[in-house]
């Protein structure tokens, strides 16, 4: 997977200040190029643009995925195992409050996976998962 580029997602929300606090306090993203309207992060790698636009932002719906209702409208990050037990472990300290606390999907199956859900303060949903195995990334069951 290392031939892989960063990509480039912008997301409405709704004031720069809580976005700002929520990614680089929260999630520990750094701060790139900003205006009053905009805000760059990076993203565990990857350039995540947030821009001030209220009225796109919609009600989350959600899907049952393996018992879950997980929120249709969400981004994310496959982190490396060891990587998501140290955030979700940060995340479950900072007292978050979770769409879907830390568990594991598919336990058993080919897309075995550590997975969590967080909303935004604008009420992006994101999503951090891990496999043991990435290379079961795309193996179906």
């Amino acid at each position: 997977m290392s031939d892989l580029r960063p990509f480039h997602l912008a997301i409405p929300v709704r004031d720069i200040t809580a976005t700002r606090k929520f990614y680089v306090e929260v999630l520990g993203c750094s701060v790139g190029r900003s205006s009053a309207e905009w805000i760059d992060f990076n993203f565990f790698g990857h350039q995540l643009s947030a821009h001030v636009q209220p009225q796109e932002l919609t009600e989350v719906r959600t899907n049952v995925v393996d018992g879950e209702q997980v929120p249709v409208r969400h981004f994310g990050l496959v982190l490396a195992w060891h990587a998501w037990l140290i955030l979700s472990n940060k995340l479950v300290h900072s007292g978050i409050q979770f769409l879907i606390g830390p568990t594991i999907r598919f336990a058993g199956k080919a897309g075995e996976q550590a997975t969590m859900f967080i909303m935004d303060p604008s009420g992006n949903a994101l999503e951090f998962k891990a496999f043991k195995d990435e290379h079961r990334l795309f193996t179906p069951d």
